[in-house]
């Protein structure tokens, strides 16, 4: 099989991730404005601890349910029922610890447990719920498809987060974090429905045959260790950062990320094929992995330089209270090929059987940047935080791609 057929796979999700992309950045304008900066950087602070926590809920499943359907389509059925009632479960009790852990964590004590328990039950419990029919899906090979299901809540939440900016709310952002679950509640009840009241509907229990938790938790881990590096530095500007800093960075870094939406969707492309990878001969996986590697970069270098450009616009479109959101996104752009190569790095080792080569580097990251942000935020309030990350992602990049490089043998002609 050459790249052919993932570049075709990679255009129609990114398509699909495009109309993600458009919802996601008419709600952050309209949310951000609606909000100010202070109450956009508090909302983003524990929106992004919510997703920490909500790599945690799946106990791993999600990739197991991923990695197991590509190799046995048939089984697809046997392996959601305990994915689905596990991930209720651990995600109901990491939901508790979440309103329980966040005030303090985020220095948030005067925070309304309707604001928490919102976007707490939305990123925690529902999202992690929809990502596992959307993950038979993209072992099935329809990637668009299971794209459009990730997706769909991101659409709705535009349209409510409209809603609310019309309605001049007193408190925007508890009305706002009060309709959050709606989208995600409404898009499970729609994908679930097949499953659970089909002809042969799907059997819920929980994840308790022998083996079936112990060998998912290790994916649990990598989950965790995915998600962190890509959202703690928010919650570290919530916590690190005063005034509208918060809400400043918090814009910029969530205008960065949203590039790498076409990266994220060549590798959910490609994933299938690289879970197969013992039945291919190492020349051809270290060929897709350097074509990958080369796209990735020449990508986001492009889009790097298109973003440096056209950042200036950002003050106008976010409005005064924004400003110096330019300043900060010129300074973001350096952190994009780091992330984006990390993110292919990261995703090739999981799918290769390299799992733990992965938890490794991320965690260089998960370390590294808390200990970058106390030491620079003092000293250069302004770019403190864009430093750390910048040099984070840099460095979690070169360490995965090092590592990934060992792991594929060299066929014994290249030796």
């Amino acid at each position: 099989m050459r790249a052919g057929p993932i570049a075709r796979a990679t255009l129609q999700t990114a398509l699909v991730l495009g109309l993600r992309l458009v919802a996601q950045a008419g709600t952050l304008l309209l949310v951000a404005r609606m909000l100010g900066p202070a109450a956009f950087g508090q909302f983003a602070g524990m929106a992004a601890l919510a997703v920490m926590f909500g790599a945690l809920s799946s106990a791993g499943l999600n990739i197991q349910l991923l990695a197991k359907t590509s190799r046995e389509p048939e089984r697809a059925a046997d392996l959601l029922g305990p994915a689905l009632l596990t991930t209720a479960v651990t995600g109901g009790a990491l939901l508790l610890v979440f309103l329980l852990l966040t005030p303090w964590l985020l220095s948030q004590s005067k925070t309304h447990l309707l604001v928490l328990l919102g976007i707490g039950l939305t990123e925690i419990v529902l999202h992690p719920l929809i990502s596992l029919p959307s993950a038979i899906k993209q072992a099935h090979g329809r990637i668009a498809h299971s794209q459009l299901l990730i997706m769909a809540p991101y659409a709705l939440r535009l349209l409510l987060a409209g809603l609310v900016a019309m309605s001049a709310a007193r408190q925007p952002l508890t009305l706002y974090a009060l309709v959050y679950p709606l989208p995600s509640m409404l898009t499970l009840g729609v994908v679930l429905r097949p499953w659970l009241t089909g002809p042969t509907p799907v059997s819920l229990r929980y994840a308790s045959a022998p083996g079936e938790l112990r060998t998912a938790l290790p994916f649990a881990v990598l989950n965790l260790t995915a998600m962190t590096p890509a959202e703690l530095d928010k919650a570290l500007a919530s916590r690190l950062l005063t005034g509208s800093a918060p809400g400043v960075y918090s814009a910029g870094a969530r205008a960065i990320s949203a590039v790498t939406l076409p990266v994220i969707a060549m590798m959910l492309s490609a994933l299938p094929r690289l879970f197969r990878a013992e039945q291919e001969h190492p020349q051809a996986i270290r060929r897709l992995l350097r074509w990958l590697g080369i796209a990735t970069l020449g990508y986001s270098l492009v889009m790097a330089t298109a973003l440096w450009l056209f950042a200036p616009m950002l003050d106008d479109v976010f409005g005064m209270a924004y400003r110096g959101l330019a300043a900060s996104v010129r300074l973001l752009v350096f952190a994009v090929p780091g992330m984006a190569l990390r993110t292919v790095a990261g995703t090739a080792l999981m799918a290769i059987g390299r799992p733990w080569m992965r938890v490794s580097f991320e965690l260089v990251g998960v370390a590294l940047l808390p200990g970058l942000a106390l030491t620079l935020v003092p000293l250069w309030p302004a770019q403190g935080m864009p430093a750390a990350l910048i040099a984070t992602e840099s460095c979690m990049a070169v360490i995965g791609w090092i590592l990934l490089k060992r792991s594929i043998p060299v066929p014994s002609k290249a030796r």
